[in-house]
């Protein structure tokens, strides 16, 4: 499994000690947290008027806004072809709270519907190797609506299994009432029925019996237009 064709023809080099492309701007530490903002979600809703339905108390992630610009930019041509694209997003714990400032595009096969990562093993050896944790994963939806299909829903699962503030990102560019959200898991409802539902594909979930959704936007997710930011994509 590997990147469409369009992805693989772009130049990359080799870094060490991991085989990726690796771009990184530096802020200094000290106006890390200037310039924060609620984070919109595309339809004019920000966190400050989303309540969760979550009785976790989880801590705030600040995100680098050139992360999703760099994405973007990196998945259009897979976009204009009508295919998904995934990366995976790393943030460092600083003073209880954590700050995503690395996006990883790991080699994967894509669909008009679906998108695969493979080789996550070398994922996280970059993380470990960076001392970052897998706090959120992002894709887009070509030719779709901005929501969470059956399938990112359990994707989403494994990663909220391990990190609590773990979220997931998907932009819609086709979608005109929202082309971005920030999506996680309710707990611990919506986590109870993703661990105990056994389907794969695409298939639909019961609603929880209080009435609660499955998932919902974050709540605790903020833009910092000063933090540092990379891109790195692992090529075969």
């Amino acid at each position: 499994m590997e990147f469409s064709k369009s992805f693989l023809n772009h130049k990359v080099t080799k870094s060490s000690p991991s085989p990726a492309l690796c771009c990184v701007e530096t802020v200094p530490k000290d106006e890390q947290n200037s310039h924060v903002t609620a984070f919109n979600s595309g339809d004019g809703s920000t966190n400050s008027c989303n309540e969760s339905s979550s009785s976790t108390t989880i801590r705030d992630v600040h995100i680098s806004m050139r992360l999703m610009e760099d994405f973007l930019d990196l998945a259009k041509e897979n976009t204009e072809k009508d295919l998904e694209t995934c990366g995976i997003l790393g943030a460092f714990l600083e003073k209880g709270t954590l700050y995503m400032t690395t996006l990883i595009i790991p080699k994967q096969e894509s669909a008009s519907n679906s998108c695969n990562a493979t080789n996550e093993e070398e994922v996280f050896t970059i993380f470990n190797e960076r001392s970052l944790y897998p706090v959120g994963w992002i894709h887009t939806h070509p030719s779709q609506s901005c929501f969470m299909s059956s399938v990112d829903l359990h994707t989403q699962y494994s990663y909220q299994a391990m990190i609590p503030e773990a979220f997931a990102i998907v932009l819609a560019p086709t979608d005109t009432s929202r082309s971005c959200g920030l999506f996680r898991i309710t707990e611990p409802d919506g986590m109870n029925i993703l661990k105990n539902c056994p389907e794969r594909g695409f298939h639909p979930h019961k609603e929880p019996d209080n009435g609660n959704p499955v998932y919902e936007h974050c709540s605790n997710v903020y833009k910092n237009s000063n933090l540092s930011s990379a891109c790195i994509r692992i090529y075969s």
